[in-house]
């Protein structure tokens, strides 16, 4: 990755899950190019972290905000922003 690199941890609220919402969230990061992880929580919302050029996260923030067919997004809230380490992108379990 060159230029500026964002890492944000977003909660993703609505009808989330029973939707595919994170393996379209999974593809739709690794298509952009972006490294992090999403799963669900039992709170029925959708957990994820999004590493990138600071354009392609704002760019899947703006995409999360409808999600794939079936969702219903009612917020996509940004919890922190920081750094981490990431290699790919990966499904983790229900927290």
């Amino acid at each position: 990755m060159t230029g500026s690199v964002r890492t944000v941890h977003v909660r993703i609220e609505g009808r989330v899950q029973g939707v595919g919402y994170r393996l379209w969230t999974q593809r739709t990061a690794v298509a952009r190019g972006l490294l992090g992880w999403v799963r669900n929580r039992r709170d029925g919302s959708v957990e994820a972290v999004f590493q990138g050029p600071d354009a392609d996260v704002a760019a899947m923030l703006r995409a999360c905000e409808d999600g794939p067919d079936g969702a219903a997004v009612t917020r996509v809230e940004v919890l922190a922003e920081g750094v981490g380490a990431f290699v790919g992108f990966e499904v983790r379990e229900t927290a």
